[in-house]
C-alpha cells in the first residue's frame, strides 16, 4: 500500500492528527516515568531487612519518675530497671529470646554516625563512611534473626551500659557485610580496627552479619541503607525498647501477656496501644507512602492509557463516518476488506509513530527534570523503548474496531449522496 494517499488524507485533518499525536506523546512520557517510579517503589518495599521478621515484635515504653541519665547513679538505677524487665520478659512462656535495642530497621528512629579507618575522621572526610548504630546485648543476633557469616557473636562479658547521652569507647563491634566490604574491599574485616564518630579510640570488628538494614525510611538514607554497626551496649534512659522473638505460633499470645507482666514488675511506666507492635506492622507503616505512591501512579497510568485509546477510537470512528462514500468508491474499484483495514492501521501507525518520537524526547526530559527536583534515579532507556512499543500496540488495538467497521462498508455506498 502506498503512503502518499494516507499522508494526503492526514494533511486534510491536521488538527485531529496533531492532537492524537500529542496525546500519545504525553501519555508515553508520563506512563514511562510513572512505571519507573512504580518499579522503584516496589523494589524498595520488597527489599529484605536482614531480619527474620516472623515471630518478632517490639516493645517501646517509658518510666514515670525515672532518675536522670545525666548522673552516674541515675544511669545505674535505670540500668537496673532495664535488667529487671529483660529478666521478666525472658522468663515469659512463649518467648524465645529478648534483646534491648535502641531501634530496628524501618523504625525511622536512627542513631547515625561515621566509621573510618583513621582516628578523628568525620563523615565529610574521604575516609569516613556513614553508618547506623544498633545498641544491644549478646542476644541481639538470635532475637533479630541476623545471620553471622564471619567472626563471633557478642558474649555477656562484652556487654557494657551507658547513659543515653554518653559516648564511652566501643572496644568491639559487629558490622554488616556491606559496610565491611566498603571499609575493607581487599579482605576480611574480622579482627580489623575502625574508629567511630571521629574518636581516637579503636573498635575491633569481631563479627560480620550478612545484612541489616538501617532504621531510615526516607530517601536520605538510601546511600547507606545497609551500613549498620552493632555495639554491645545497653542504652539507659527514661525510656527503653525491647525486641522480642517468640516461639512459632506464640506471637499474639505473648504480645497480650507483655503489658500485665511489665506493670507487675514496675507499675511506674507508660504502655499504650502503640507500645507493643509486631514487626509486620512496623514494615507496613514504613512503606505506606511508597505503596500509596505506587497505587496512585498505577491509577494515573490506567486513566491515561484509557483516555488515549478512547481518543484514537473516537477520532478514527469520526474519520470513518466522514469517508464513508470514499471507502465505498474504493470498494467499488476493487479494494478488498483487508485493504481498507490495513489503510486505517497504517494511518494510525504513522500518527502513533510521530507521537512516540515526540514522547521519547518528553520522557527523557521529564526524567531529567525529576532528577534535579526530586533526586530520582536516571530512567533506563529500556523503559522508553518498551513504552514506545506498548503505545504502538495500543494504537493498533484501539484502531482495530473502527477500522474493521470501515472495511465492512459495502461498494454500493459509492452511489449515495455525500
Amino acid at each position: 500500500m502506498k503512503l502518499h494517499p494516507i499522508l494526503a488524507a492526514l494533511r486534510k485533518h491536521k488538527a485531529g492528527t496533531v492532537l492524537i499525536a500529542l496525546q500519545i506523546a504525553l501519555t508515553l512520557a508520563i506512563v514511562c516515568n510513572a512505571i519507573f517510579i512504580i518499579g522503584q517503589r516496589v523494589e524498595r518495599v520488597n527489599r529484605p531487612t536482614g531480619l527474620n521478621e516472623s515471630n518478632l515484635f517490639l516493645i517501646s515504653q517509658q518510666w514515670v519518675g525515672a532518675p536522670s541519665a545525666d548522673a552516674p547513679d541515675g544511669v545505674e538505677k535505670l540500668d537496673a530497671l532495664q535488667r529487671e524487665d529483660l529478666a521478666a520478659l525472658r522468663n515469659l512462656p512463649g518467648v524465645a529470646s529478648v534483646a534491648p535495642i535502641n531501634s530496628l530497621p524501618l523504625l525511622n528512629s536512627s542513631w547515625t554516625g561515621s566509621v573510618s579507618l583513621k582516628p578523628s575522621a568525620t563523615i565529610g572526610d574521604k575516609t569516613g563512611t556513614r553508618t547506623a548504630y544498633y545498641f544491644s546485648d549478646e542476644q541481639v543476633l538470635s532475637t533479630l534473626g541476623l545471620k553471622l557469616i564471619a567472626g563471633r557473636n557478642f558474649n555477656a562479658g562484652d556487654v557494657q551500659h551507658q547513659g543515653f547521652r554518653d559516648s564511652p569507647p566501643r572496644p568491639i563491634v559487629i558490622v554488616t557485610k556491606a559496610l565491611a566490604d566498603k571499609l575493607f574491599p581487599q579482605g576480611s574485616a574480622v579482627g580489623k580496627v575502625i574508629y567511630s564518630d571521629g574518636s581516637s579510640s579503636p573498635s575491633t570488628i569481631i563479627g560480620v552479619v550478612a545484612r541489616m538494614q538501617t532504621p531510615a525510611t526516607g530517601s536520605w538514607g538510601n546511600d547507606f541503607a545497609w551500613y549498620s554497626t552493632l555495639v554491645p551496649t545497653r542504652m539507659d534512659a527514661n525510656f527503653a525498647r525491647y525486641a522480642v522473638r517468640t516461639k512459632p505460633g506464640q506471637l499474639d499470645a505473648t504480645m497480650r501477656a507483655v503489658t500485665p507482666l511489665l506493670y507487675k514488675v514496675n507499675p511506674l511506666r507508660v504502655l499504650d496501644d502503640n507500645s507493643i507492635r509486631p514487626f509486620s506492622e512496623i514494615r507496613a507503616k514504613a512503606y505506606r507512602a511508597d505503596k500509596g505512591m505506587a497505587v496512585l501512579m498505577g491509577v494515573i497510568c490506567l486513566i491515561l492509557i484509557a483516555v488515549t485509546a478512547a481518543g484514537i477510537v473516537g477520532l478514527t470512528s469520526f474519520w470513518v463516518g466522514q469517508r464513508h462514500r470514499q471507502i465505498g468508491v474504493r470498494r467499488a474499484l476493487g479494494a478488498r476488506k483487508i485493504d481498507i483495514l490495513h489503510y486505517f492501521q497504517i494511518e494510525n501507525l504513522l500518527i502513533a509513530g510521530a507521537g512516540a518520537v515526540i514522547g521519547v524526547v518528553l520522557s527523557i526530559g521529564l526524567n531529567l527534570w525529576l532528577i534535579t527536583r526530586y533526586e530520582m534515579d536516571r530512567m533506563p532507556v529500556l523503559y522508553v523503548l518498551v513504552g514506545v512499543v506498548a503505545m504502538l500496540i495500543l494504537g493498533q488495538l484501539a484502531v482495530f474496531v473502527p477500522a474493521r467497521r470501515a472495511s465492512n462498508v459495502p461498494p454500493v455506498s459509492a452511489t449515495r449522496a455525500a
